[in-house]
């Protein structure tokens, strides 16, 4: 494992002209607790995942950069990746599970990366990506599983220090591969460890949770969830199960209808759209209000990629977006 918070800060410098500083902005969601809201879903590309995906793009070699990439996402992470690559003229090819909301494939090919259907889940088409990058001898850039892509996600942490008054109780994080968590975490640790990290997931999909009490990379079941951006199993070996169990100190999880309600709650009052994922993290600071009572919190608004299937469920209209 690398010094986190070397590699982070390093990051930071590295990709600070390229990406955005989002806002750190206070909002009245729950009386008694002071809550800021950490506005990642006003990054480029709507979500944190451009962060992971510069990093890493910005690491590559001009040999490396001329072959081109490879990742696998049906969402976040593949239009990170495209972005990035675009940005540095490079090409990108993006795998896909047949399951990929048509509307985010078409944001990733319209920022001119090809697309790549393999198999019916994430884990499938993350598995293919890997092969095809091993086969080819292109990049493979993990959503998760790639310290240089976590590193880029933990810049986060660093403008959060810089932008809070006051120190921080907690900071709740929805959690998929646990890139996001892992950077964030692994760097508050060193700079702010008083503040806890809570780790948020939906009931229905709490893949990495089960991973981190088995100790290793399991099958875990999963049903539908308004958190599209969290579901899906994990590759075997991923970094995040240690990195993520050492950072963690505190699990949460919630409904569909908590995300719901949080999602409406932020929709209603912040006038914010955002995605299940950033419902969680929301959701999960409500339920858990009385424990922060006078206190700090941070939360991480992830992303805003909800597919036009998402709005339909959660009954908000594709037009109204």
């Amino acid at each position: 494992m690398p010094n986190w918070r070397d590699a982070i800060l390093a990051a930071h410098q590295r990709i600070s002209p390229i990406v955005r500083e989002t806002p750190l902005e206070p909002a009245p969601l729950i009386p008694g607790v002071r809550v800021l809201l950490k506005l990642e879903h006003l990054q480029h590309t709507g979500s944190f995942k451009f962060r992971g995906a510069s990093h890493k793009i910005a690491l590559l070699t001009p040999a490396q950069a001329q072959a081109g990439v490879v990742a696998a996402s049906n969402g976040n992470h593949g239009l990170g990746v495209a972005a990035a690559a675009r940005a540095r003229g490079i090409a990108a090819e993006v795998f896909v599970s047949s399951h990929v909301s048509p509307a985010k494939a078409r944001r990733i090919e319209a920022l001119g990366a090809r697309i790549r259907y393999a198999g019916d889940d994430p884990l499938d088409a993350e598995l293919a990506a890997r092969r095809a990058s091993e086969d080819s001898g292109r990049v493979f850039i993990s959503p998760y599983n790639d310290a240089d892509v976590i590193a880029g996600q933990g810049t986060i942490a660093v403008e959060l220090l810089r932008q809070i008054d006051r120190p921080l109780d907690a900071v709740f994080v929805a959690v998929g591969g646990g890139g996001l968590m892992g950077g964030i975490g692994a760097y508050l640790k060193a700079a702010s460890p008083s503040t806890e990290i809570v780790g948020c997931w939906p009931v229905n999909s709490p893949v990495l949770h089960r991973c981190l009490e088995a100790g290793r990379v399991v099958d875990v079941p999963e049903t539908p969830t308004l958190s599209e951006s969290t579901s899906g199993g994990l590759e075997p070996g991923t970094i995040t199960v240690d990195l993520c169990r050492s950072v963690m100190d505190r699990a949460s999880f919630v409904t569909e209808e908590q995300i719901l309600s949080a999602m409406r709650l932020m929709l209603e009052t912040e006038h914010w759209l955002i995605e299940g994922a950033a419902g969680v993290a929301v959701a999960c600071a409500l339920q858990d209000a009385e424990r922060y009572r006078g206190k700090s919190v941070a939360i991480i608004v992830c992303g805003r990629n909800l597919s036009p299937e998402v709005l339909r469920g959660a009954g908000f209209s594709p037009q109204g977006a």
